[in-house]
């Protein structure tokens, strides 16, 4: 089945309607409905109605469905991949990536969710007399606004720990790549996962803002100013949220670093995806003791890179998504050529690959003022400062309203460590930019204006249940009472306190 032959759970009538495109040829690839805010009601509606059978088969009921879609992924993945280029204009690898990092957090959860989301027990102060337990309920129905960048991976990263939890989920897409989320929509009914608990809300903006007046939790991959419209409307609102935002990351290259792994590894991450990557190289610095070897490494290696609208893992970098990214990229180097920075690779469209191909691109010489060095590009750009110390390249790095990610190079990793201490972000890599994606027991999510809340590891599925705490009291220390301290309850606690002089776990 081709993309424009893939349809929604169902036929939804629409007085207006989007096109989808192929960003490197300009091809219409499907036309679907922008859903009104009536059509979103009647799909949350459904949504809530279905959720609690969904509940209902508990944990490891709902794992094994989830091992299901993720083999039936797994099965289809060169389809997947193939509508994942026509929508983005990435490079096989890039979506390949999508594919396998997806299928990677998927088995993390079905091992992981049974042990997290089971009932647990918890300390009492009088253990012989009362007992507690917490258990553990989805939310309902969570909502999921979804990026155009990674629409596979970013799209369905956090739906499935959302599944896995027993909430139904409405996947409202980005209009611009809403095709492989519909894909992989279909496997999930077929795998067994009812219509109503998994539906595509397709639409723009509007469609999406009528899906966070619905939901019972809102999660947003996109921009800070979108964040901050979803965060006031969840506050109105009284529900739970989380905000995956931009990011301006930083990379730190250090005295002793692998100058081959820093020159190649930035690049990867600078140029994966054409630069539209949240999680990323986005501005360097470079000690001043290795800043001129670095540079000849960093053009040995930019010159094997290959710009190409083709298939095939030999592609390193594809078109960008977006002709917004495209002229975003473009004010940022002018504006930084123009205070005195110099572009030494790159520079230029390439409109003989395509009509949103834009060449890899490094320039020095830039400033912290530069827009480039504090604002998100989201386009194939690398801008390089020279710095005196680690001093001055923590201190940089720092300075920033964001703080989604860092990476450190360095041949001492426990240096690199005790540094990424000092780093402002979510998360810090050494040695190696982007390599959370694969590391799903690992939290993800920015400090400062780059998001609330975490993606992975066990803080990714307890953000989608609500606590449900449970007291038991047996009465051998109380019966009738009207006070809550009588002298039996008071003297036990005097005993207790001083027993825990000597047995704190008491």
């Amino acid at each position: 089945m081709n993309a424009a032959e893939m349809t929604i759970n169902r036929t939804v009538p629409a007085d207006e309607m989007l096109a989808v495109r192929n960003p490197i040829s300009g091809e219409v690839l499907a036309e679907l409905p922008i859903m009104s805010p009536d059509a979103v009601r009647a799909a949350a509606e459904r949504a809530r109605a279905a959720q609690p059978a969904w509940e209902a088969l508990g944990v490891k009921g709902r794992v094994k469905v989830m091992r299901r879609f993720a083999d039936l992924m797994w099965e289809e993945r060169e389809r997947i991949i193939e509508i994942i280029r026509s929508e983005t204009g990435k490079p096989t690898g890039g979506a390949w990536g999508e594919v396998s990092a997806l299928d990677n957090t998927m088995h993390y959860y079905s091992v992981k969710a049974p042990k997290v989301l089971r009932p647990q027990k918890r300390k009492v102060t009088v253990p012989f007399a009362h007992r507690a337990r917490v258990i553990y309920k989805p939310h309902g129905v969570a909502g999921f606004l979804t990026p155009w960048n990674y629409p596979l991976q970013n799209g369905l990263v956090d739906a499935i720990a959302a599944l896995f939890a027993g909430n139904a989920i409405l996947l409202k897409p980005s209009e611009v790549t809403p095709l492989s989320i519909m894909a992989a929509v279909e496997l999930m009914h077929k795998a067994g996962i009812p219509q109503d608990v998994a539906q595509v809300l397709t639409g723009d903006g509007r469609t999406g803002a009528a899906m966070v007046d619905v939901v019972d939790y809102i999660s947003l991959t996109g921009s800070t100013a979108t964040g901050r419209k979803v965060a006031i409307r969840a506050a109105e609102r009284m529900i739970p949220y989380s905000l995956e935002l931009g990011g301006k990351d930083p990379a730190i290259v250090l005295e002793d670093a692998d100058l081959d792994v820093a020159a190649s590894w930035s690049l990867v991450g600078a140029f994966e995806n054409a630069g539209q990557v949240c999680v990323s190289t986005e501005r360097m610095y470079v000690l001043d003791a290795v800043y001129e070897p670095f540079m000849a490494k960093l053009q040995e290696w930019a010159n094997k890179l290959t710009v190409s609208s083709e298939s095939g893992f030999q592609v390193h970098m594809g078109s960008l998504t977006n002709m917004r990214e495209l002229e975003r990229t473009e004010a940022h180097l002018a504006d930084a050529v123009e205070r005195g920075a110099k572009v030494v690779i790159g520079g230029k469209r390439r409109p003989d690959l395509g009509p949103l191909f834009f060449e890899p691109t490094v320039l020095v010489d830039v400033t912290p003022d530069m827009a480039i060095m504090r604002d998100e590009t989201f386009g194939p750009v690398m801008p390089i400062m020279r710095v005196k110390n680690v001093e001055e390249a923590i201190r940089q790095a720092n300075n920033s309203d964001y703080g989604l990610s860092a990476c450190i190079f360095t041949k001492n990793i426990k240096r690199g460590e005790k540094l990424a201490e000092q780093v402002e972000s979510g998360d810090v890599t050494i040695n190696h930019p982007m390599f959370l994606f694969g590391t799903p027991d690992l939290p993800m999510g920015g400090w400062k204006n780059s998001g609330v809340g975490r993606r992975n590891g066990p803080e990714g599925l307890l953000r989608f249940v609500k606590t449900h705490a449970i007291f038991s009291d047996n009465m051998l220390l109380t019966g009738p009472s009207l006070t809550q301290t009588d002298e039996k309850l008071r003297g036990f606690y005097g005993a207790q306190r001083r027993l825990r002089k000597v047995l704190p776990w008491l």
